[in-house]
């Protein structure tokens, strides 16, 4: 039986302080106070003092209320039964259903022994032409998704929950807002991907507390899966958002600030959650896609500056699209070569095609003569554009390979793409 604590030596806030010994980093503890009782974790050691962050928040809760500790950090229930569920940030049932209490596992473990990971060597297929063909998803890759406030990011991970052809999707939201969480569960409700899919939701009106626990929870339930032998997806939307959580609370807890307020380890705090993806030997894997908004479209920004070091490249999502320059995928040449043989070859030529369309686009604006080339390539843009980058562009690579050569074909003739001959021959179409 764990002691009582029934003096509580400062409230700040939702973090309280309690004189305490034997006990642990991350232990959870029951705040009983004349409104109910309260869960609470504990955040902070230093010497006796033991600083602990109330879930339900500091409103209500005296100096005299009593602390009991569980002697056990977070955990969260692990079966089948957590398929097409939903539940908050600490792992309580949002959807109605039943609690589970069976199977407990400890949430925020560190990540997998890099033993007993493998080279990754499978492809993530997602239906979208800019990530199949030109920044291929890789299992066991962890990329976040740059954007900022008002682009359609939460669309897109909703297709990408509905299409990727994956085992099981964690699906992981902090600070949403609620609008955001209903078209997250009506979308995946309709799209009949709720039943693969958990998911673990913490809203702008919950307690902050729950927000730090979405990656861990979320995390914790893929490698369960995982070492089952599914091949997990993981989404997290917003990793700035959990940043922020994590920034409020050590302003609370009067740390001294690093870049911008943020703590002066948010690298650390980030990179444990963003290395827990992996490829397991014979066994399953774990992907992440973390959206990750820059304040001000500020990619010098601590939370977009930080992941860009730990992650492997990035997708930037800018005027409803995901931008070919600057998105990159540095895992991609593991698997693309194994897919078809036009697919590096056909990237590679779009893509320079592409930049050399925007530098006709900047001619045109600049009111200077347009050439014959400079007008095929602005054929060819607008056809890129239209119909590759467009978000609502729904096709499986091979059909999206079979579509660039179409958009040559209608553009260029076959010598000024650049492309090899034993291609050409192969791949151009006869019709267009």
């Amino acid at each position: 039986m764990r002691k009582v604590y029934s003096k509580i030596e400062s409230i700040s806030g939702n973090v309280i302080t309690v004189t305490a010994k034997g006990i642990r980093y991350k232990e959870l503890a029951v705040v009983e106070t004349q409104f109910g009782t309260s869960l609470a974790e504990v955040i902070r050691l230093h010497q006796d003092q033991v600083s602990l962050q109330v879930f339900n928040g500091g409103r209500g809760v005296s100096t005299g209320d009593e602390v009991r500790f569980l002697g056990d950090p977070m955990r969260v229930s692990f079966s089948d039964n957590l398929l097409g569920r939903i539940f908050d940030g600490s792992g309580r049932p949002r959807d109605g259903g039943p609690e589970l209490t069976d199977n407990m596992i400890e949430i925020g473990g560190p990540s997998v022994n890099p033993a007993m990971r493998i080279i990754p060597r499978q492809m993530v297929r997602t239906g979208i032409p800019m990530i199949d063909l030109f920044n291929t998803l890789v299992e066991s890759q962890k990329l976040p998704i740059f954007s900022v406030s008002g682009e359609p990011y939460n669309d897109l991970l909703a297709r990408i929950a509905l299409q990727s052809e994956v085992d099981q999707i964690i699906l992981g939201g902090m600070g949403l807002k609620y609008d955001d969480y209903l078209f997250f569960k009506e979308a995946l409700e309709q799209g009949g991907a709720l039943s693969r899919t958990v998911f673990f939701v913490h809203t702008a009106a919950d307690p902050i507390v729950e927000s730090l626990l979405v990656p861990d929870i979320a995390l914790a339930v893929a490698e369960g899966f995982a070492t089952r032998g599914k091949r997990v997806l993981v989404l997290l939307t917003d990793m700035t958002n959990f940043s922020d959580a994590m920034k409020e609370i050590a302003i609370t807890m009067e740390q001294v600030p690093s870049n911008r307020g943020y703590p002066g380890d948010l690298y650390t705090q980030l990179a444990s959650r963003y290395e827990k993806a992996v490829d397991f030997e014979k066994s399953g894997s774990i992907t992440i896609l973390g959206v990750t908004t820059m304040p001000g479209d500020d990619v010098t920004h601590p939370v977009p500056d930080n992941t860009g070091y730990i992650t492997e490249g990035q997708f930037y999502l800018r005027n409803g699209r995901i931008e070919p320059f600057g998105s990159l995928s540095r895992l991609k040449q593991l698997v693309n070569g194994d897919t078809r043989s036009d697919h590096r070859a056909l990237m590679d030529g779009m893509i320079k095609l592409y930049a050399s369309y925007k530098e006709s686009l900047e001619k045109k604006a600049m009111g200077f003569k347009m050439s014959d080339w400079d007008e095929k390539l602005l054929t060819y843009g607008e056809l890129f554009e239209g119909e590759m980058m467009d978000l609502s562009v729904n096709i499986p690579l091979e059909a999206a390979l079979d579509k660039g050569w179409e958009i040559l074909a209608r553009s260029f003739d076959p010598s000024e793409t650049g492309l090899k001959s034993e291609l050409v021959t192969e791949y151009w179409p006869n019709k267009v």
